[in-house]
């Protein structure tokens, strides 16, 4: 659980910087599994460290998608009331 949990952290983290706003919700979804995953992944002490890791990884990587979401609909929207 804690390897898959980075994994889509990592995943959500990359979208989120590279992603032109349309994608952010596709980040944002696989950032709440990264999340929901890491937080069962905790549970197993042999695992806790990495599940940890993947929890933050997927908490930063949602709010980034989030965020390049946000700002391309108010993009989009300034577009708008110029035209």
């Amino acid at each position: 659980m804690g390897i898959a949990s980075l994994v889509l952290g990592i995943i959500s983290i990359v979208i989120g910087v590279f992603s032109a706003g349309s994608l952010g919700w596709i980040g944002a979804i696989i950032g709440i599994i990264g999340i929901v995953i890491g937080v069962q992944g905790k549970k197993t002490p042999d695992q806790a460290g990495m599940a940890q890791a993947g929890f933050i990884c997927s908490i930063v990587g949602t709010v980034l998608c989030l965020l390049s979401y946000i700002a391309c609909i108010g993009c989009i929207g300034c577009l708008a009331v110029l035209a």
